[in-house]
């Protein structure tokens, strides 16, 4: 279900948190948003942590490939200098931050400005994944999305990793990882059960994979 202020008042600043495993949607969800607020006529900052660099080195860009132009950051200290005047400012892939990341959206939010989150919850062990755990739990607005489980079909919350690797941060994508649900993830390190996940093809409702197979 999505929790997104309906109501906006003015000189009044918040935190939204979009959350969920991966291959759930959370960048096309921070994407959708982003460009509401543009055509609402709002200054808009789109950041994103340097270690992501999946997709483009200056975007960020979600699995069904929508992109916004993006600022790259080391520390989430250099969010609040390059903010500026901005009222709204997304942050993408929050998981690969520090704590710091906790007060820098505070501070954000208490200088008046809408402070939107993307990140993943739980890491490939199933386990809490900082500093998203204490955003949740300042922000007024969650929104946890569900991917789709590549073994069951149901809905997925986890992100089962499907090479052998043990390191907490693995910046990967249908190479690496599976959406699972809670009966199918089998943590640290399980082998694949769907098909890799080609792009995704709007004009001819195809796959990629689809494409490379027929």
């Amino acid at each position: 279900m999505l929790n997104e202020p309906s109501f906006v008042p003015r000189d009044t600043g918040w935190i939204e948190v979009v959350c969920g495993g991966m291959f759930s949607g959370k960048t096309e969800e921070l994407i959708r948003r982003a460009k509401r607020a543009h055509i609402a006529g709002q200054e808009i900052v789109i950041v994103k942590p340097a270690i992501d660099k999946r997709y483009s080195e200056d975007e960020i860009v979600s699995h069904n490939e929508n992109a916004l132009p993006s600022i790259i950051v080391d520390t989430a200290d250099q969010i609040v200098l390059l903010t500026g005047n901005s009222q709204v400012v997304c942050i993408d892939e929050a998981q690969f931050f520090d704590n710091r990341l906790i007060e820098v959206a505070n501070t954000l939010a208490n200088d008046g400005k809408r402070v939107i989150i993307a990140g993943l919850d739980m890491d490939f062990e199933g386990q809490p994944f900082e500093p998203m755990p204490q955003l949740l739990a300042i922000a007024e607005y969650i929104t946890k999305l569900h991917a789709i489980c590549s073994e069951s079909g149901q809905l997925a919350n986890y992100s089962q990793r499907v090479v052998k690797n043990t390191d907490r941060v693995l910046v990967g994508e249908s190479e690496a990882y599976e959406p699972r649900a809670r009966d199918c993830f089998r943590p640290p390190v399980d082998h694949r059960r769907g098909k890799t996940r080609g792009s995704y093809n709007k004009k001819k409702n195809i796959t990629n994979q689809e494409k490379e197979t027929s």
